[in-house]
This record gives structure tokens, C-alpha cells and sequence, in this order.
């Protein structure tokens, strides 16, 4: 998946372990407007320093996977949660120079050719 939208708030690094480490950001989601949407993503382990060449206020494209899974607290009480996690970003000029890729696609409409042969020749058959 991936969205355009400009960054508010770029957060530092956190090592949540000795191994794991994690750094949040802010998107201003503005599809429409007059209500923006406003997005937290995390990058995780060597995907922090992504961050590093951007700074609030830059228009980027953010490319990410949508992630959820379950917790069971202390209570036993089950909670699911969310999270946007980044993998790449790039800035939104970067992509529009580059242009949208080029989609290609199978008509399934369509029938083989060996099926629309009206001959009778078995020895088009594919079997």
C-alpha cells in the first residue's frame, strides 16, 4: 500500500529492547481538505534511518504494510490493535517525475485461440 501526504512530526529513535528498535512519524492525510486525516506510521530496526533525509513539512510518498495482532492483558481481557509500518518513503516530486507504473493485464473475458477454432482439427488441442 502506499499513500502521499506531508509529514508533521518526524519522532527520534527509540530502542524498545537491546535488538528492537522503532521510530514513529506523523502523515497530514489530506484527501479531503477540509478534514485532514492525521496518520502515525512506524519504521522498525534498520528502517529508522529512512527518516533521516526528511524533514516536517516535505510532501512524501509513504509505502507501508498494515499490521494487527492481538494482546491479552493482565486481566485476560483481549485487545487488538493496529499499525501503519513503513518500508520505504520517497518524496512526492520524485515520484511524480517517475510517473505511475504502467498496468498490464489479462482480458479473462477472452477465450484461447484453440477454443474459438470452429474446425474441428484435433490436432490443435492442447491435449
Amino acid at each position: 500500500m502506499d499513500i502521499k501526504g506531508k509529514l508533521l512530526e518526524v519522532f527520534d529513535t527509540q530502542n524498545v529492547t537491546n535488538t528492537f528498535r522503532k521510530r514513529e512519524f506523523i502523515l497530514e492525510y489530506a484527501e479531503n481538505p477540509q478534514y485532514p486525516e492525521l496518520l502515525k506510521f512506524e519504521l522498525i530496526q534498520e528502517k529508522c534511518d529512512l527518516l533521516d533525509s526528511f524533514s516536517a513539512g516535505q510532501e512524501v510518498n509513504v509505502f507501508f504494510n498494515l499490521k494487527g495482532r492481538k494482546w491479552t492483558d493482565p486481566k485476560g481481557e483481549v485487545k487488538y490493535f493496529n499499525s501503519l509500518q513503513a518500508w520505504r518513503l520517497q518524496p512526492a516530486e520524485e515520484a511524480q517525475a517517475a510517473g505511475a507504473p504502467q498496468e498490464t493485464s489479462l482480458d479473462a473475458q477472452s477465450e484461447p485461440e484453440w477454443l474459438s477454432d470452429d474446425e474441428g482439427d484435433n490436432e490443435k488441442l492442447p491435449f
